[in-house]
């Protein structure tokens, strides 16, 4: 009625209306409520991992953002949130899709004095980063996190274009301070000067005395050092001298036990030599005793042929003498004659086997 509809037709399709709206505002609160307390939860950040390339949970926030299209203000808080570093990851790399280049300038670069620890997960596993270190990455980069960055024109052309006006760093605030303090001290009366040159004498003065106590101190130190340094070389000399003695004594040693050794060796090897002759003579002796053996035996068996053959001699002779007396005794005379021819013939027979002649 309000709005000047008339019909029950009109006024329920105002309520439809407004009832979607409320709706949405609703599920977009809520959505970001959500979303918030899943970014509080994020233990790390990144694209895609995997052989399969599976987006991550930091990846899955990022597209919910980018459907429910949260505010400028709503991205300023994420960035500004120093409790948790992972919602102002997300709140920087959202406003640096869809921001506009002035705003990623003045949201982003004040977080290159935040210097905490990131975990990244890529296709290798968890890499260490800084936060300064990624938002130089947004700011220079053309990708992150496996997505293509839109272009961002650089700073120095929107100086130019009077759009953004020259960033002041840290390191330039100490300047400015320095030079401050350096005027604020030129700035004192004449007589803070003169107090202060009058403190400035006593201290140098202060300072040479105390540089000559110490130049007096190291030399007497120096003195004490080469005291010792003599008293350990004079006993390192005398500890390398019984050191030398023993040497020598352990060279004497292991020559005379050497040369001993040598001639225990010759000896050793001259008493071999030695019995080694003894047996060769020894085998000669026996060898020359049994010669001698043999030959006694054989002597001793030629003498007893001979004695044989003799008394054979003897016994044939008498045998025959025995004839002859027999003989002699039945022809009676002419006995001599007979004699002499038998013994003229045993000699023949005896000169033939080889036997002394019989004496008459």
């Amino acid at each position: 009625h309000c709005f000047g509809l008339t019909g029950s037709f009109f006024s329920f399709d105002v309520i439809n209306y407004f009832t979607n709206i409320l709706i949405c505002l609703l599920i977009h609160f809520y959505l970001a409520e959500t979303l918030v307390d899943k970014a509080m939860e994020l233990g790390e950040f990144g694209g895609t991992y995997g052989g399969n390339k599976k987006p991550t949970k930091f990846l899955c926030l990022i597209l919910k953002m980018l459907q429910i299209q949260p505010e400028k203000e709503i991205i300023a808080e994420f960035i500004k949130n120093e409790d948790h570093k992972y919602v102002r990851v997300i709140g920087a790399f959202y406003l640096r899709l869809v921001g506009r280049p002035v705003d990623v300038y003045q949201y982003l670069e004040p977080l290159y004095n935040d210097y905490r620890k990131l975990r990244q997960k890529t296709d290798n596993g968890i890499q260490i980063v800084h936060m300064d270190q990624y938002i130089d990455e947004l700011l220079t980069g053309e990708h992150s996190c496996d997505i293509a960055l839109p272009r961002l024109p650089k700073r120095a052309v929107l100086e130019q274009s009077g759009v953004l006006e020259p960033r002041i760093s840290a390191l330039d605030d100490d300047d400015v301070d320095e030079e401050e303090e350096v005027d604020e001290k030129k700035s004192l009366t004449v007589q803070d000067s003169k107090d202060d040159k009058e403190k400035e004498r006593e201290r140098r003065r202060r300072r040479e005395r105390d540089r000559e106590k110490d130049k007096s101190r190291e030399k007497d130190r120096e003195r004490v050092r080469e005291k010792d340094k003599e008293r350990d070389n004079k006993e390192r000399s005398k500890d390398r001298e019984p050191d030398r003695d023993r040497r020598e004594r352990d060279r004497e040693k292991d020559r005379h036990s050497s040369s001993s050794s040598r001639r225990d060796k010759d000896r050793d090897r001259d008493r071999d030599r030695e019995r080694d002759r003894e047996r060769d003579r020894d085998r000669d002796r026996n060898k020359d005793r049994k010669g001698d053996v043999d030959r006694s035996r054989t002597k001793e068996r030629d003498r007893g042929g001979r004695d044989r053959d003799r008394e054979r001699d003897k016994k044939s002779d008498g045998d025959r003498s025995r004839k002859r007396d027999r003989d002699s005794k039945d022809s009676g005379g002419g006995g001599g004659a007979s004699e002499s021819l038998s013994i003229e013939e045993t000699n023949k027979l005896r000169a033939a086997a080889g036997l002394k002649p019989l004496k008459v």
